[in-house]
């Protein structure tokens, strides 16, 4: 059985060069390969710094690096309790099909019932149709009523610099 051969584990700041492939790799899938600027610096500081902005998870089949999943705390106003957001999950091309997304998935809604989240949710490109029979396979439910809206780059600093040069907020003041 495919499971028996599958280990899943917290990856470590060792683990930073393999994510960065991965995440190379990802973004040659989502048809974007000159998108990726992170570094491994980058995925150091903000996955191992103080404080940590993201967790990622590395599976490994036949001890050999397979794929990986980065998630990070998000916060549910309605729900009034944090969830577990779903930045990336990859497996390389060569191991796919072999339950090794679904373990990264099943593992993720585990850390999420253990941290008592109500949500675990994730984006996903429209067209990635193998992506989305996996994802509806599992029990996730599309959300056609939201769209994202992303704020990035040129933009962002325009809008920002609309705030004028205000000091940063003091977050010990109720």
């Amino acid at each position: 059985m495919a499971e028996s051969r599958l280990h899943i584990r917290l990856a470590t700041p060792n683990d930073v060069a393999t994510i960065l492939g991965f995440i190379r790799e990802l973004a040659t899938y989502e048809r974007e390969p000159d998108a990726v600027v992170a570094t491994e610096a980058d995925l150091l500081r903000d996955g191992w710094g103080k404080p940590a902005r993201f967790t990622a998870l590395i599976a490994e089949f036949d001890g050999v690096a397979a794929g990986f999943a980065l998630y990070f705390t998000s916060y549910s106003t309605w729900r009034g309790h944090h969830g577990v957001r779903l930045e990336d999950i990859y497996v390389t091309p060569a191991q796919r099909g072999q339950g090794i997304g679904k373990g990264l998935l099943a593992r993720l809604a585990r850390i999420a019932v253990d941290e008592g989240c109500p949500r675990l949710e994730w984006d996903v490109l429209n067209w990635n149709e193998p992506a989305i029979a996996v994802y509806e396979r599992v029990g996730a439910k599309r959300l056609r009523e939201w769209s994202i809206m992303r704020l990035a780059d040129e933009p962002l600093r325009a809008l920002a610099a609309q705030d004028g040069p205000t000091p940063p907020l003091d977050k010990n003041v109720s």
